[in-house]
């Protein structure tokens, strides 16, 4: 068993939160990311893209994980069909609003494998001795999103991978936010552009790994989250109840009685 992943911000200044800062928002129900969003803690600390000692590949569900409202999302793929040109599942990971594993599994493809991309994918033969069901991961990574915010890039193809759907109300894209557009050449930009001219960090310069990438698209959510809720908020506007006026009763007037 692993040691419990708390949502608490690590390595915090006792100067910037206080213990009775931490129970007073525990008490009052503040998530640990927005206490985090609020004191700025770690939104420009890209360490943790390249820190690989905290990454168990295909452990599952870390076990004992807090999870908060947040969670990043990438996956890998390798070649199914005749060329090898069509695309399967091989590799879901998942991580918290601070970049911490929540979730990583290898998954073993339904079709034969033509074209295991290894050079890109990272995904090869030998990881499929321990990989889980498609069904299984599936099942699981549905349980993990449900009600919670997914950030990602480009996650429309992530989802259409696990044959699953998420509330666009509930979905951060940093390939289709427009205040990264003039960072592609194209519809919309790469991720590992976006990690070198946001970030100045390199990434994908080999083999992929779907928990840096999803590192990566958590850091660029984290860095332009104010801009990303304006514009969350122009497209879909507030939540609001609505209530609706009960049909006023017909006045019925009694007649009067002649004697």
């Amino acid at each position: 068993m692993g040691n419990a992943q708390s949502s608490q911000p690590q390595d915090v200044p006792k100067a910037t939160i206080t213990p009775s800062l931490a129970l007073w928002a525990e008490d009052n129900g503040i998530s640990s990311e927005a206490l985090a969003e609020a004191y700025g803690l770690g939104i420009k600390d890209t360490a943790m893209i390249k820190d690989t000692s905290s990454v168990k590949p295909n452990q599952g569900l870390t076990p004992n994980v807090e999870l908060g409202k947040y969670l990043a999302m990438d996956c890998e793929m390798v070649g199914v069909g005749a060329d090898g040109h069509e695309s399967a599942l091989a590799r879901v990971s998942v991580v918290d609003f601070h970049g911490r594993q929540v979730y990583d599994s290898y998954v073993r493809p339904k079709e034969r494998v033509t074209d295991w991309r290894t050079h890109v994918s990272g995904i090869a033969p030998k990881h499929m001795h321990g990989a889980r069901s498609f069904e299984e991961v599936q099942a699981q990574v549905a349980e993990l999103m449900k009600g919670r915010i997914l950030v990602g890039h480009d996650i429309r193809h992530d989802l259409q991978a696990l044959l699953l759907e998420h509330p666009t109300k509930l979905v951060r894209d940093t390939a289709r936010f427009s205040g990264f557009r003039k960072y592609g050449h194209g519809p919309k930009p790469a991720l590992r552009v976006l990690a070198k001219e946001i970030l100045d960090v390199e990434i994908q310069t080999g083999q992929h790994s779907s928990i840096e990438d999803a590192r990566v698209a958590m850091l660029l959510f984290r860095r332009h989250k104010p801009a990303f809720d304006v514009e969350h908020a122009n497209k879909f506007g507030e939540d609001r109840v609505e209530h609706k006026a009960k049909p006023q009763q017909k006045k019925t007037t009694k007649k009067k009685r002649r004697n």
